[in-house]
């Protein structure tokens, strides 16, 4: 049985846990480093940072108030964008985090060595166990400790602006913009690292007091504080700088306390810089150690990293892996990389945060209640997505390289151990379903409601073909010409050899002539509507159908859908290049009698019904007297949440029939699970897509499921020209 984790964090401790994950080498390493970048303009990279920080951080206050729960990031966009994108949000800002740890006491090296003759490595490897060890104790010590470190270090920091702001020298100020846009920019970026801890209490919103008011005002209270402090002290390590060649160094507040301050006004910040890093590492290893553990109670990850300690009722085997991974970052990883990755892939994740937010908002689930709401969305979110992809624009090749290997280990690892023991699916996939759904039904209805054309509608035959199979496809196209109030044609294709000339051909008069002009005058005297019939002979047959196709303007193509060893006109390859060449919607159909047909069964397995094939089953199953049962298959057990939409379209698609219809949803995609569910029909239909894409995407070929069936079938393949948009195609396929 899953446990759950005590209620005891305040808002001091929640505000000391984002300060505190917030205040450390982004503030006493990078402002000059970045001013290499940037130049005096460092001060407001940190003040746009901050600004573009301000969506995620409104996004995330308001869905914590909703789901106050342990994963923060990770549950958020678990629930809005499904389990894939949760699984690449929860692993990725979980190595994120664990690097903003690790880098914030590997950073406090240059800092340490100013008073300390110690080896700064193995120094932080031990305090980065010591913090192990706290944290294993109790969160109840780590939010008091935090308090602690975060008074000490803030009262530091207080009397450091305060005794230096008399040496701010506004001549260190000129040439504001001389790193340019692209300099601000890539600053910006760098340093939007510094506050990526503001979110970070989101991750144990179950562990806190009273979320609906705690929770909004420590993200938005502590980013407004860190953020003037950020522009005071940055301001002030410009304006007061000893030496006009700051930037670069790795200790610049220690450098411009030693010229600012009385004498022990270094000792001052060292100890207030190495109080900061240390609460960063703090507060990184408690919130990046609930992110496996938020991810193992979804399944997403082993079930042993939900294990809560009966003493201590703390997720200790979470702590101890990402203790570990943080010591082992300490001891490989170099500095500088870790700050660019850190602030690549936060802002990702920030972007993702917003857009599921977004989904959210437009899915009006019921369950989706937060006490608190972004008054300015969708504006907010919006530049929040625009703003954190600008910057992505200026950060190198480097980081973006290191966020894509993160992505895809991820991805890969939901595709090999998570996806077939997770059945949930984000709100924005439920949503984008509910609306391909009505789309799709709207199409179908207005193919239904569209006037009636005089559409012009070939069945083609040859003189091979059997006398009762040609009955049964000139059947099947009266009854198509009747529904669509179009004219019939039935054109019968004769291949002679290449040494016979077609005029001399054309000229004789075979018996078989003879009999199948016979048999058309018959059904033209019984046919109630408009009709013609002719014989085309020529050396290719399959360009003697296109170009008649063409030449006509034919709108529906008919031919025998028949195995390659009955057919000797034209095999499978044939079809394609038919298929390929012709401006008509083209139908293969296995010649049935209408007489024998009670039940047919429409079928699909990537997408929406086709409007064509809706019209096509329901004007034969009217012609025939039968009923419809509507197939719809999924790769998977289908959730009730996934089989809503579904029946939701099907009972439109009912509303436009004029038949009996039923429906079923397969919860399995494979072809001998399709065809049993089809089974009880006598008639299959199914939708055949070619295009070079779809075979490589969807593996599960619709000629799979005829033969699974076993029985008779028609095969649909609608025009290119008549299809929605590739991507629109892809999108419904991916989404229903």
């Amino acid at each position: 049985m899953a446990k759950e984790l005590e209620r005891d964090l305040g808002l001091p401790s929640v505000l000391a846990i984002s300060i505190g994950a917030m205040v450390g080498s982004g503030i006493f390493i990078l402002p000059a480093l970045a001013m290499k970048m940037a130049g005096p303009a460092v001060v407001l990279a940190y003040l746009l940072a901050g600004i573009l920080v301000l969506p995620a951080a409104l996004s995330k206050a308001e869905m914590a108030t909703a789901m106050p729960e342990a994963g923060g990031t990770y549950v958020y966009i678990e629930r809005g964008m499904g389990p894939l994108m949760g699984s690449i949000a929860g692993i990725g800002t979980w190595f994120s985090l664990s690097f903003k740890g690790a880098l914030a006491l590997v950073g406090g090296a240059p800092y340490i060595v100013l008073l300390f003759d110690v080896p700064p490595q193995q120094l932080a490897l031990g305090i980065a166990a010591m913090l192990i060890v706290v944290n294993l104790l109790g969160v109840k010590q780590t939010g008091r400790i935090q308090v602690l470190l975060v008074g000490v270090m803030l009262a530091a920091m207080g009397w450091f602006v305060g005794g230096s702001l008399g040496d701010v020298d506004p001549v260190r100020f000129e040439g504001f913009f001389e790193g340019g846009l692209g300099g601000l920019l890539a600053a910006t970026g760098f340093v939007y690292v510094s506050y990526a801890g503001v979110t970070k209490v989101a991750s144990v919103a179950e562990e806190i007091e009273h979320p609906d008011r705690n929770i909004p005002l420590g993200l938005l209270g502590s980013l407004g504080f860190t953020t003037l402090l950020y522009v005071l002290v940055v301001a002030v390590i410009v304006g007061a700088s000893p030496t006009a060649d700051l930037a670069g160094s790795t200790t610049p507040v220690a450098d411009v306390a030693g010229s600012t301050l009385i004498q022990w006004g270094v000792l001052v910040v060292v100890v207030a810089a190495i109080l900061a890093l240390v609460s960063t590492a703090n507060a990184g290893l408690l919130s990046a150690s609930r992110y496996p553990f938020a991810m193992s109670r979804d399944q997403l990850v082993p079930d042993a990293l939900q294990h809560v300690s009966d003493r201590f009722d703390t997720p200790t085997t979470a702590i101890t892996l990402t203790g570990a991974v943080m010591l082992a970052m300490i001891a490989l990883v170099p500095i500088d990389d870790i700050a660019k990755l850190g602030s690549a892939f936060k802002i990702l994740v920030f972007i993702l945060v917003n857009l599921a937010l977004v989904a959210f908002r437009e899915s009006d689930l019921d369950t989706y209640e937060p006490s608190f709401q972004d008054p300015l969305y969708p504006w907010t979110q919006a530049v929040g997505v625009v703003g954190g992809l600008a910057l992505l624009t200026q950060m190198g090749v480097v980081p973006f390289v290191g966020a894509v290997i993160i992505t895809g280990a991820s991805a890969l690892w939901y595709l090999a151990y998570a996806r077939h023991r997770v059945e949930r699916e984000g709100v924005v996939r439920d949503e984008l379903r509910r609306r391909v759904g009505e789309h799709a039904a709207e199409r179908t209805r207005a193919a239904f409601d569209a006037p009636p054309e005089a559409e012009r509608i070939v069945v083609g035959v040859t003189e091979d073909l059997r006398p009762d199979h040609e009955a049964a496809l000139v059947e099947a196209g009266a009854a198509l010409a009747q529904m669509r109030d179009g004219c019939l044609t039935v054109v019968r294709f004769d291949a002679v050899p290449d040494q016979l000339p077609l005029e001399s051909a054309a000229e004789i008069q075979s018996p078989d002539d003879v009999d199948f002009e016979a048999r058309m005058n018959r059904f033209e005297a019984s046919f109630e509507g408009e009709f013609e019939y002719g014989e085309v002979v020529s050396h290719d047959v399959r360009h003697a159908v296109a170009n008649f196709a063409r030449h006509h303007a034919v709108d529906l193509l008919i031919l025998e859908r028949a195995l390659a060893s009955e057919r000797s006109w034209v095999d499978e390859r044939d079809l394609d290049w038919i298929a390929s060449h012709c401006p008509s919607d083209l139908l293969l159909v296995e010649p049935t009698p209408l007489a024998v047909l009670d039940r047919i069964a429409l079928v699909t397995n990537s997408g929406p019904f086709d409007p064509l094939k809706v019209q096509l089953a329901d004007a034969l199953a009217a012609a025939a007297d039968a009923s419809l049962v509507l197939i719809h298959a999924v790769p998977t057990a289908p959730s009730d949440d996934r089989r809503a939409p579904i029946r939701t379209y099907h009972e439109d698609l009912m509303e436009l029939c004029t038949v009996p219809v039923e429906s079923t949803i397969v919860g399995d995609g494979t072809p001998d699970a399709v065809a049993t569910a089809a089974s009880p029909a006598n008639l299959v239909i199914v939708e055949s897509d070619d295009s070079w894409w779809t075979r490589l995407l969807d593996p599960r070929k619709p000629h799979r499921i005829v033969e699974a069936f076993g029985g008779p079938a028609i095969v649909v393949r609608p025009h290119q020209e008549r299809q929605p948009a590739p991507l629109k195609r892809l999108l419904e396929r991916f989404v229903f």
